[in-house]
């Protein structure tokens, strides 16, 4: 049976030499894709600690991706392909954009809105109206930087604004999308359920 993905992390790292830890601890605070780790949340911390951040910060999913991409970096193949193992073969490779497409419209969650993001481009990019708010929460959200955030706030129009978020932050991790999903939500609640229903 598989782990948890949470689980076979932690227990991943558990089992790394204080200097591998180190070294895991660097190269993910050294992480220029968005959402960025913040120091305090990794340095001096337990491992279990470290895990929790991982999880919070990439959810499950991009937490196991995370680390597996990291442990590749500092040369702990073994680790990393043990935890591929343990969480019976989920890997960093991204599913199939039709079948996450077909197991998120029920379930929702990471797969359904990062799928709805990027099946709904055209349409957001055109009716987004409510985009102060939504440029705001990202920046609060660590999905993009202050000079990001100044330099979309300066653009003309919002479709101008939806597109440089298209073509920059929002082609990051799942995890990215997620918050930005989360966000629309939040504030283009009609136009969110209006899309939805057309699924």
């Amino acid at each position: 049976m598989a782990k948890t993905i949470k689980s076979a992390v932690s227990d991943t790292l558990d089992d790394l030499t204080k200097v591998d830890f180190e070294k895991f601890c660097h190269q993910l605070l050294d992480r220029r894709e968005p959402p960025r780790v913040k120091r305090n949340k990794v340095e001096d911390k337990s491992r279990l600690q470290v895990t929790d951040a991982l999880v919070s910060i990439f959810t499950e999913e991009g937490a196991l991706r995370v680390t597996l991409e990291i442990l590749k970096q500092i040369g702990c193949s073994e680790e990393a392909k043990e935890l591929e193992e343990a969480t019976g073969g989920n890997s960093s490779k991204p599913a199939p954009t039709d079948a996450s497409s077909a197991s998120a419209g029920a379930a929702g969650g990471t797969a359904g809105d990062k799928n709805f993001v990027d099946k709904h481009r055209v349409e957001l990019t055109k009716r987004v109206s409510n985009i102060a708010p939504i440029l705001d929460e990202l920046l609060d959200n660590e999905v993009i930087d202050q000079e990001t955030y100044t330099r979309i706030r300066a653009l003309s129009t919002t479709q101008d604004k939806m597109r440089e978020l298209y073509s920059g932050p929002l082609q990051a991790t799942a995890a990215c999308k997620k918050i930005f999903y989360d966000i629309l939500l939040k504030n283009e609640k009609f136009l969110v359920k209006e899309l939805s229903e057309k699924d």
